[in-house]
């Protein structure tokens, strides 16, 4: 595996979710009409708790941390947003299970050997 490429993929994977989280969190008011139209119940508290799921996923894919773990969970989270909220949006719903596709990828692949994971393992067996 070329640690260089999965970083770059890891790099641009979480971009999407670091950004997207953020301005949820400081916008949670406007995404939580959003979730109301949607019928989600609470959709306040739904709304900051999406915002920092994608914010904190994005960051632990960023830096390698918990990778295969939260890769899975992004991907399944990418995959329920699809069918939740884009269903009529072929678009939307396409590029959530290409995300999918590539946290599973990453899942199977580990964060690669530019990781907070690989570091902490090296530095436990020093």
């Amino acid at each position: 595996m070329n640690p260089h490429l999965i970083l770059a993929g890891r790099v641009l994977l979480s971009v999407i979710f670091i950004v997207s989280g953020f301005g949820k969190l400081v916008g949670a008011e406007g995404f939580s009409g959003y979730l109301a139209s949607l019928g989600f119940p609470a959709p306040l508290v739904m709304a900051y708790l999406v915002g920092a799921f994608e914010l904190l996923g994005g960051l632990a894919i960023l830096a390698g941390f918990q990778v295969r773990a939260v890769a899975i969970a992004l991907a399944l989270f990418c995959l329920a947003t699809g069918v939740l909220a884009h269903l009529g949006e072929q678009s939307a719903l396409l590029k959530n299970i290409a995300l999918a596709g590539g946290f599973l990828v990453l899942a199977g692949s580990g964060a690669g050997a530019m990781a907070v994971d690989k570091t902490k393992r090296e530095s436990r067996y020093a």
